[in-house]
Order: C-alpha cells, then sequence, then structure tokens
C-alpha cells in the first residue's frame, strides 16, 4: 500500500495505471474509519484494478461551533485497517496542500443542496464539493464511491459530476449498521451508553415508517407525524433506560430534538406530495450534543 501526500505525485500514480490498462477507484473519507468506509473500499475493489482511499478532514465543509477541532483522527488505526483489507494507496494530503495560501475559489453547489442540510449548514456542502471537486483532480479516478448513508451528499455529488461533465462514475455503497441498527457513523463515538441506546430510536423510527408503507398507508402528512412521534418517544423502554429510571434519573427514550424527518422525493429531494414519485425518509436528529443523519429508501 502506498501512502502518498502530493496531489503530483498522486495523479502520477494513477498515470501510471491508466497507462497499463488498469482502472482506478477512489473513496474519499475523512478517516476515523468504520465498517461503513471499509464496506466502501470494498465496493471500489470490486468495481476497479486499484483501489485509492484518501483521508482528509476537509475544515471548509464545518462551521462555527460545529466540530472541525474535536472530529475524530485516527490515522494509524486508518491505515492500518486499509493496509489489511488490500487498498493499492492512500492519498493524505494536509491542509495547506489543498488550501494553498491565497486560495479563494469554491464551487456553488446544485440546487439539490438548498433544502435540509443545504439549508441548516449553510457552507457545508459548498465545502463539500470544493473538496470533492480538488480531489478528483488529484486523483482523476474511473469510479468514485460514496455512501447511501449520506443521502443528501450523495445527490449532490452526482449533480456537480453531472453538471461538470466530470468522466467519473460515481457508485453509492449501501448502509452499513450496527447490530442495534444504528447507522456505522464516526460520530457514533460522542455518544454515551445511554445515548446510544436512545439514538436506536431512528433505525426504530424508520422501520415502522417502512413498515406503515407496507401495510398500505400513503398519507405523506400522516407518515411524517407517526416518524416524528417515533422518534422522540423510541422504541419500548431499553433495559438502560429503566436503570436510569430506577435510579431517580431523567428518563429519556427518543431523541433530544429533531432539524428533520421528512418524506421526499428521492432524486430532487424536494418534500413529497404523493406516491408518484421515487421516495426517501431522511432525518437529522440530535442525541446529547451529537447531530446523527440517516434515511431510508420507501420506493
Amino acid at each position: 500500500m502506498e501512502l502518498i501526500h502530493d496531489p503530483q505525485v498522486m495523479r502520477e500514480y494513477v498515470s501510471s495505471a491508466k497507462s497499463i490498462g488498469e482502472s482506478v477507484a477512489v473513496v474519499p473519507t475523512m478517516g476515523a474509519l468504520h465498517q461503513g468506509h471499509l464496506s466502501l473500499v470494498r465496493l471500489a475493489k470490486d468495481n476497479c484494478d486499484r483501489a485509492v482511499a484518501t483521508i482528509f478532514v476537509n475544515p471548509t465543509q464545518f462551521a462555527a461551533g460545529e466540530d472541525l477541532d474535536c472530529y475524530p483522527r485516527t490515522l494509524d488505526q486508518d491505515l492500518a485497517e486499509l493496509r489489511a483489507i488490500g487498498v493499492d494507496a492512500v492519498f493524505v494530503p494536509d491542509v495547506r496542500t489543498m488550501y494553498p495560501e491565497g486560495c479563494t475559489t469554491v464551487v456553488s453547489p446544485p440546487d439539490v443542496a438548498l433544502d435540509w442540510e443545504g439549508s441548516l449548514r449553510p457552507e457545508h456542502f459548498g465545502g463539500v464539493c470544493t473538496i470533492v471537486l480538488k480531489l478528483f483532480q488529484c486523483i482523476p479516478c474511473d469510479i468514485a464511491v460514496f455512501g447511501q448513508k449520506d443521502y443528501q451528499q450523495l445527490r449532490v455529488i452526482e449533480a456537480m459530476v453531472h453538471d461538470f461533465n466530470i468522466p467519473i462514475k460515481i457508485i453509492s455503497g449501501a448502509i452499513i449498521r450496527d447490530p442495534d441498527g444504528l447507522a456505522m457513523s464516526s460520530r457514533n463515538r460522542y455518544l454515551s451508553l445511554s445515548e446510544r441506546e436512545r439514538a436506536s430510536s431512528i433505525p426504530y423510527a424508520l422501520n415502522g415508517l417502512k413498515a406503515d408503507v407496507d401495510s398500505g398507508q400513503r398519507d405523506i402528512g400522516q407518515l411524517e407525524s407517526q416518524l416524528t412521534q417515533r422518534l422522540l418517544a423510541g422504541p419500548p423502554r431499553t433495559k438502560v433506560a429503566a436503570v436510569a429510571a430506577t435510579n431517580g434519573e431523567e428518563l429519556r427514550t427518543g431523541v433530544d430534538s429533531i432539524d428533520y424527518a421528512v418524506l421526499v422525493n428521492g432524486n430532487t429531494l424536494k418534500p413529497a406530495h404523493d406516491f408518484g414519485q421515487p421516495l426517501v425518509a431522511i432525518v437529522a436528529v440530535k442525541v446529547g450534543k451529537t447531530r446523527l443523519i440517516d434515511n431510508c429508501v420507501i420506493l
């Protein structure tokens, strides 16, 4: 496994692979890898001759007051895990390399970025699009792999690639979940034991929504209301919550707050009004101080 820090060396690596007829796939990450990331790397390996992972905590997608400074950084462990599954190269640039002094050019994100995360975090998708385009310039690959877990981000990247005529195929990887159903995320490590229990309200609510649809419910407003209720109430009382109650602690079984819990058109990310379109349920919630996102493809 080659460890590369310099963009020119990275470009030469890709050029050398292509000169002998080999295809290259890239998996952009911010490190703190978990099995969800590694599943994307395996998908890259399945689809190309060489798999490249990137590790870069991108400062421009964090707004003031977000968790840039405390975002988990586990480079040595990440490299060991990537080496163990057979990654061919890892690109690990520093901030000054990706954003040299005097750098002021940014990418304006597509319309699919306007709502949800885009309205709550106005700088976020501009930072995402800018760094992904920069990475594509450093790694002119054949395929790039992104996870479905960040559903809106996936659609944003697909739109940017389309709009800029970038000759890279975007492949999405399925959400990987822990045994309790919680989608794997680098931010899950922020959760305490009791918060982790309450975060299971997210898959509980999404699974409940899917079951409601499968049973024939078609009222969008009612479905969204039931989704919200399940997120706030949580699944039947857990062992941790029961212990907290007997100790006189405040009993909480669901999430603390909801930024959004909605059904949207799976292509445009606009609010859904009927079932004559691809439907995805997307949620963003807070449990303690940790903000978590998740989604479920309905139709």
